[in-house]
């Protein structure tokens, strides 16, 4: 074949070929006859579209939280421990995330969803919050009173270091159901929900007790006075009425039927009881001294075993 014909034949031979690369780019070669000085073009690429940029991340927000007690709506001003819990959906555990004693706590929160817990003594309030990233306020309301405890005998209160309380929510036919706290104080406020209690006053370490059914209402204190019948007495072992105690004695006070209510050793114990009839025992020197006495309620007064020679040797 002369140099005339291969030369059209190599130009009828002049291809463009396409194929697909990755991504929907095409690449494109040329045949080109020989001898055709002219440059082969390089593949033109297009990129693949990249994904849009991110929304930059939203701030942290500040979160301020204050409580109202419901009905009358008075700010609470002390007395709070605020809690916040990251709300992770039903059936997750709660992570506690902040806490706070202030009446009106700030909080610095990613965005996201939280859980606001507010006790106050042992009434409670919570609210789910959703923070963006701008800051937030919110108010929580709870329900709740307060109960001041005294006691008295008669007319004359009793010291507050001779009296104690426990506070008690009925179950059923059970007043004493469940102690919501034990070891209250004169004049202590305690805080709680609206609702009914069982309070029981115990004056002394004896048997003298005192026990009512208080109501607590929303946005008020129930004060109450405990009154007892009861008197304080103090034991003594004389050789005759008036004489001086032996010291190191041992006593114990019994109901008529023999039940012990309260054993003390020294010269002269003080035991508060609660008014009725009680038999007294006192052990000195390996012997036994018994006498009968009564409590009256408000009437303190000493209560003397005579040591008689004809006492009964102790066992």
């Amino acid at each position: 074949m002369n140099a005339g014909k291969r030369t059209g034949a190599w130009a009828m031979l002049a291809l463009v070929l396409t194929a697909a690369l990755p991504g929907g780019a095409l690449a494109q070669k040329v045949l080109v006859q020989p001898g055709n000085d002219a440059p082969i073009p390089s593949p033109s690429i297009t990129s693949p579209s990249l994904p849009p940029a991110m929304p930059p991340a939203e701030p942290d927000a500040q979160l301020t939280l204050s409580a109202l007690l419901s009905g009358p709506g008075v700010p609470l001003q002390d007395g709070l421990t605020w809690r916040i819990f990251d709300d992770r959906g039903e059936g997750a555990r709660p992570v506690i995330v902040a806490r706070s004693n202030d009446a009106e706590p700030h909080f610095t929160l990613p965005p996201g969803a939280y859980v606001a817990t507010v006790t106050y003594g042992f009434a409670s309030a919570s609210k789910r919050i959703v923070l963006g990233g701008q800051s937030a306020t919110d108010t929580l309301r709870v329900a709740a009173g307060a109960l001041r405890l005294s006691g008295a005998v008669g007319d004359v209160k009793i010291p507050a270091d001779q009296v104690t309380f426990s506070v008690f929510v009925p179950v059923g036919t059970n007043s004493e159901g469940r102690l919501v706290r034990a070891g209250i104080k004169t004049g202590e406020l305690l805080r709680l929900p609206e609702g009914t209690y069982h309070v029981v006053s115990t004056y002394g370490e004896s048997n003298a007790i005192q026990r009512a059914d208080l109501k607590v209402e929303n946005g008020k204190v129930t004060e109450a006075t405990l009154n007892h019948r009861a008197a304080t007495v103090t034991l003594k072992l004389v050789a005759a009425p008036g004489a001086e105690a032996f010291a190191g004695t041992a006593f114990s006070v019994l109901t008529p039927g023999g039940d012990t209510i309260r054993e003390a050793i020294g010269a002269f114990p003080q035991v508060t009881l609660a008014e009725g009839d009680y038999v007294l025992i006192a052990r000195h020197d390996g012997q036994v001294f018994s006498r009968e006495f009564k409590v009256e309620s408000g009437l303190d007064r000493d209560i003397e075993a005579v040591a008689k020679a004809d006492a009964t040797p102790a066992n």
